[in-house]
């Protein structure tokens, strides 16, 4: 619905960025945070209001790793259905990752994706190629993937491994300051793994993946990191040695960054169970251990962002022998709900630091000015959720086209009430 102007009132604000949190009231007019103002002060008239009594109002949640599909694999997702499924999760803005078909390597795939006549209903953040078809070899033209609309670059889904590459990546990157996402895995040490190496493999019979296959590229590339200074960013983080990595990075005051899904907060290996193809992921699933270290790295701040991963699959591809079947797993629609449920409900973590953690640090990890934020004159985008509302989240009626969860038929708490991009409601529950 586009609307000129829109009020939001009576609900509680929660504003990381300018330390707010409180009974405020919004004004959203063409597109920008036109006034915040305590309940029942706004100045300014609306075309229409938004209740949020008992609701909390944050700046729109922002996922900063997603896989849209587009182009090339339609039949898992396009730009319009993944985009329709963020904004019934709550997130307003989108990085989509350059591993299409063909990969997002130029400047001309990168508008493609942009073009209007995709019907994006968030506003969609590319990633570009960090080498041509992604196959660590040649460096793409970073900056007129820049110029195009690129806010970062990687070769997600398949790591940089040769050292002059990431070398040679990370300065170019940071002469443009943006910054170089790693898809931290050694896979030299996981040829043929399915899963973590542990009790579970063991038992199934499957080929276990090291932790160190994660740890020792996130130690490499955070001495590179050093005598580059480029921003560096560890995508879905999933183990304790490389958040240590990341810690002892963050002490030395370098740009390293780092994100973690929340299937690596919520699950670990033995959930896997007997070979359950909608809990293989990569990177998989990890111990007990390591999950326990990622809360404790959400709680302190050595994490900066919660990113999603979302990875649809048809359904056929993700029903064959756990050996074949692809890696990955739906998240836009349950990301909110898992957060609340397990941070919030079980350990005690405010909604201040899980909304840092969803919108304001995504929005400052990637360079996205005016988002995250609700201060005047920014990005009219705005979540809107109930953080008491228990649900059970039902992969059928997911907005994805693929419905390749391992959370179908969870109980669920905080739910979205309503998702406002640029001023306009793009969703409001029924």
């Amino acid at each position: 619905m586009k609307l000129n102007s829109l009020s939001i009132r009576n609900g509680l604000l929660i504003d990381p960025s300018q330390k707010l949190e409180g009974k405020y009231d919004l004004l959203l007019k063409d597109g920008r945070v036109a006034e915040v103002a305590p309940a029942g002060k706004l100045r300014g008239k609306a075309d229409e209001t938004i209740n949020a009594r008992g609701l909390v109002v944050t700046p729109g949640l922002i996922d900063i790793h997603v896989h849209l599909r587009e182009p090339g694999q339609s039949y898992k997702e396009t730009i319009a259905t993944g985009t329709m499924a963020a904004a019934a999760g709550g997130f307003t803005s989108v990085c989509c990752m350059p591993n299409t078909i063909p990969v997002n390597d130029n400047a001309e795939i990168t508008r493609w994706m942009l073009d209007p006549a995709r019907d994006a209903h968030v506003n969609v953040f590319p990633i570009g190629a960090a080498t041509l078809g992604s196959k660590g070899e040649q460096l793409t033209d970073f900056a007129s993937l820049k110029k195009a609309g690129a806010v970062a670059i990687t070769d997600d889904g398949k790591p940089i491994l040769n050292d002059a590459i990431m070398r040679q990546a990370l300065l170019g990157a940071g002469k443009l300051n943006i910054p170089v996402i790693q898809h931290a895995e050694d896979t030299r040490m996981t040829q043929g793994a399915a899963m973590h190496a542990g009790p579970t493999a063991f038992r199934l019979g499957l080929r276990g993946w090291l932790p160190e296959a994660e740890s020792s590229l996130v130690e490499r590339d955070v001495q590179l990191a050093a005598e580059t200074k480029a921003h560096y960013h560890v995508a879905h983080l999933s183990t304790a040695a490389a958040l240590k990595a990341v810690r002892r990075a963050k002490r030395e005051h370098m740009r390293v960054t780092c994100e973690v899904t929340p299937h690596h907060f919520v699950l670990i290996d033995e959930n896997v169970g007997d070979y359950d193809t909608h809990f293989k992921m990569n990177p998989p699933l990890r111990s007990r251990s390591d999950r326990e270290a990622l809360l404790a790295g959400l709680e302190d701040g050595s994490i900066d962002c919660i990113a999603t991963d979302h990875a649809p699959h048809a359904c056929n591809e993700k029903n064959q022998e756990f050996d074949h079947a692809p890696f990955g797993i739906t998240g836009l629609e349950t990301a909110l709900g898992l957060c609340i449920s397990v941070l919030h409900g079980k350990r005690k973590m405010t909604l201040r630091r899980i909304i840092e953690l969803l919108s304001t640090n995504p929005a400052r990890v990637m360079g996205l000015q005016g988002r995250g934020t609700l201060a005047v004159g920014s990005h009219a985008d705005v979540t809107i959720f109930d953080p008491a509302k228990k649900w059970t989240y039902k992969a059928a009626d997911s907005h994805s086209k693929s419905k390749n969860s391992p959370f179908d038929g969870w109980p669920m708490q905080g739910r979205v009430v309503a998702t406002v991009v640029g001023g306009a409601i793009k969703f409001h529950a029924k």
